[in-house]
């Protein structure tokens, strides 16, 4: 099964230089397709390094004048499907989203069509040493999406995640226009509403090792407002034929 990750990268230059051959020695059939936001830090022209040194499992993808999430996997799906890819996961390059799990995952495709790398299932967790308000707002922000969009999964704002090809295809990705964070919400729910299966798959989500993070206020304010956004802009959605998820 072919799998291409994509890890979007601003100014993750040493987390770059140190998973990529953590995940280019995982027992999978796995290349790496990675998308960078002209990072001022250099990891672009590390990219390019290890593209080079790569016997073609890694490609470097550059946008010069665009920022933003949604953007960057809109562009890394497309050029996946192109290159041949059977499944696309999406994966952050702060080492919050463990390597090792990617196996299990790639299991559970078996009975699935999008698995989700979940903190909030039995055996999932969020770094020990994220203070209560953290973890208590990163619940409740999976609690209010999931209530209001009705989703079947724990972890609707999780980034970790195997995508069956099919499944990228069929998504009408003209109108999926959030680039925050929202971006995982609104994929998911896109998803649920064409009918895919999900399956989630317990991670320990550990707080990035080197660099900041890019969370911020602003981006949260967007998320909650623009989850009743997502829940009016797909009535007209419906379970496409052979599905099974809803």
């Amino acid at each position: 099964m072919r799998l291409t990750i994509i890890l979007p990268t601003y100014n993750e230059l040493e987390n770059l230089r140190a998973l990529a051959p953590i995940l280019l020695g995982l027992p999978l059939e796995l290349s790496l397709l990675i998308v960078d936001d002209n990072s001022p830090d250099g990891t672009g022209q590390l990219a390019e390094e290890l593209a080079r040194k790569s016997s073609g499992r890694i490609r470097a993808l550059h946008r010069r004048d665009e920022r933003g999430l949604g953007g960057a996997y809109r562009l890394g799906f497309r050029e996946a499907l192109n290159s041949g890819a059977e499944v696309v996961g999406q994966m952050d390059t702060d080492f919050s989203h463990p390597a090792d799990r990617l196996p299990e995952m790639v299991s559970r495709l078996a009975d699935a069509d999008v698995v989700i790398g979940s903190r909030y299932v039995l055996g999932g967790s969020v770094d020990v040493h994220w203070p209560l308000w953290r973890k208590g707002l990163s619940r409740w922000a999976n609690f209010y999406g999931r209530s209001i969009l009705s989703l079947p999964i724990r972890d609707v704002t999780g980034g970790f995640r195997l995508w069956r090809r099919e499944v990228i295809a069929a998504m009408p990705w003209e109108r999926i226009l959030s680039n925050g964070y929202v971006f995982q919400i609104e994929t998911a729910y896109v998803a649920y509403r064409l009918g895919y299966r999900f399956a989630e798959a317990p991670i320990y989500f550990s707080d990035r090792t080197w660099g900041e993070s890019k969370m911020n206020w602003r981006i949260q304010f967007e998320a909650a407002w623009r989850v009743w956004w997502v829940l009016t802009r797909y009535n007209d959605l419906h379970p496409l034929g052979g599905n099974s998820g809803k």
